[in-house]
Formats: structure tokens, C-alpha cells, sequence
């Protein structure tokens, strides 16, 4: 993916109402990040609507060499989101999927291409959507200084160009110092089906992951997207490592309303 790949228009404007892609692992796993994340949108004064019927973004299929079923699984997506809202991911790699993606797999289909096209404009992000659309500032409330590392995604990080989004947001907050680490640019070794097909290699990544992260001496792991958290944080537990993880949108409310870790099951344990 090139440079000019991550480079779009912003809208001059606030927009009134967006539409929320929950994605199917925060919705099964991880769901106080989604909910922190339509708190993040409504505390800037949008009206987060959540279309029912929402599942997956057809990239585990996309991703398998099964573009067949990725295209049903997509094509149930694209008539939720039938409004010209913007369309806010709390996933990189997901989002990732959506905007790039999507226009192939309808790429044989004149009508659906065109409403593939349409809808991949309008995919955002959750943390490019804070910084570039809606411009947030987060106060400094009374409480303890915290240390942490950034983990994006490969497909956060190569597909949207969003890690520059969280280090915008994480070093914007006060109170908080983000701490670089050796392999922040190197897989997680989640990679969807990649950890079942090679968990040997898998297991390998996140270890060398974990073990950089703790070498800082931060104890906290904030990533926008939650199969890696998911990975790292298992591997943490069962390794004994003295690591949490969060997803960016829970860091970013709690520590915008000051409270500490843990609180209201913000704690960043799956």
C-alpha cells in the first residue's frame, strides 16, 4: 500500500450522525470497547446509530483465499449503512478491509461496484476520525501519571496508515507518556486464521512482542484493534508477563474522565 493510498479529503464540517461497524470481535469478546467507543462520538456531540443485523466484514474469508464467501458476507454489511453518514470502525485492519477491499470483491458487478465504491468513502477509522474529522481535545483530570506502549495492527498500520492516529491521540492525552519499543512495527502474530494454520510461528511473534513491551517498562499495551489485544494479552496471562491491554477507545474514555484502570470493566482483560 503506498502513501497516496492513505491520503483522502476530511470534511470541513462536523458531521451530525454517523453510522458504528461494531465489528464481530468487539461485539463477541471485547463489547466495552465499543461502547466506549460510541461514548468517545456522542462526547463530541454526534449521534451514533448502530444498524442491527451487522456481523463481520467478510475479511477472515478475504484473508483464507475465499473471496466467494467474503463477497456474501460483505454484500449483507452494505445495505445497513444505506444513509451518507460516515461509517466508524473501531478497527484498523477491518476498516481496512472495508475501504480497500470491498470495491474488488464487487468489482465484476457494475451496480455493486458503484455502492461498494460509494460506501468505501465513507469508512473511517475510529481514532482517523477523532483526530482529522472531529478534532478532539481531552482535558487533565486529577490522576496518576501512566506509562504505555502503542501495538497497531498490520492492517491498521499498512492498509489505513493509522498508527500516526494513535500516536496523535495516546501522546495528546495528559498525564500520559507513550514509550517506544523495539517490535511496535512487527506482527502481533495473531493474522486471523494465520495463529491457527502456524501457532508455533504465532506463538513465537507474540512472545518477542510481549517481551519488548516489558522491556520499557510500561505495563500497559493500547492497540485500536482487538484480535491483536486479545492475542497479547492471553500470551501475557498465560506467560505471567505483568501486562495489561486496552483498546484505544476504553484508554481514551477513561482516561479522559479520570478513572483509573479497572473501573466499569475498562481493565482491558478479554
Amino acid at each position: 500500500m503506498t502513501a497516496a493510498a492513505f491520503d483522502r479529503a476530511y470534511p470541513a464540517d462536523r458531521p451530525a450522525d454517523v453510522y458504528l461497524f461494531g465489528t464481530c470481535v468487539i461485539d463477541l469478546f471485547m463489547p466495552a470497547a465499543g461502547l466506549d467507543a460510541v461514548r468517545l462520538l456522542e462526547r463530541e456531540g454526534v449521534t451514533v446509530h448502530y444498524p442491527r443485523g451487522q456481523s463481520c466484514c467478510g475479511q477472515p474469508a478475504w484473508s483464507s483465499g475465499n473471496p466467494e464467501r467474503a463477497r456474501e458476507v460483505a454484500l449483507a454489511q452494505m445495505a445497513l449503512f444505506p444513509r451518507d453518514w460516515p461509517v466508524i470502525v473501531p478497527s484498523g485492519s477491518c476498516a481496512g478491509m472495508m475501504r480497500h477491499h470491498w470495491p474488488e470483491l464487487f468489482a465484476g458487478d457494475a451496480a455493486l461496484s458503484v455502492q461498494a465504491r460509494e460506501l468505501s468513502a465513507r469508512i473511517y477509522e475510529l481514532g482517523e476520525f477523532l483526530l482529522n474529522v472531529l478534532h478532539v481535545r481531552y482535558p487533565a483530570p486529577a490522576m496518576a501519571d501512566e506509562d504505555v506502549v502503542l501495538h497497531t495492527s498490520c492492517g491498521a498500520r499498512r492498509e489505513m496508515g493509522t498508527r500516526g492516529h494513535g500516536v496523535a491521540l495516546v501522546d495528546g492525552l495528559p498525564g500520559v507518556r507513550r514509550l517506544e519499543h523495539a517490535r511496535e512495527s512487527e506482527c502481533c502474530g495473531f493474522g486471523g486464521t494465520f495463529c491457527l494454520k502456524h501457532p508455533d510461528i504465532s506463538g513465537a511473534m507474540v512472545a518477542d512482542k510481549i517481551a519488548a513491551a516489558c522491556a520499557t517498562g510500561a505495563r500497559r499495551v493500547v492497540s485500536a484493534d482487538c484480535g491483536c489485544l486479545l492475542n497479547i494479552g492471553h500470551a501475557a496471562r498465560a506467560g505471567g508477563a505483568p501486562l495489561e491491554v486496552e483498546h484505544l477507545a476504553s484508554f481514551l474514555w477513561r482516561r479522559a474522565n479520570g478513572l483509573p484502570a479497572g473501573e466499569e470493566g475498562h481493565d482491558g482483560r478479554a
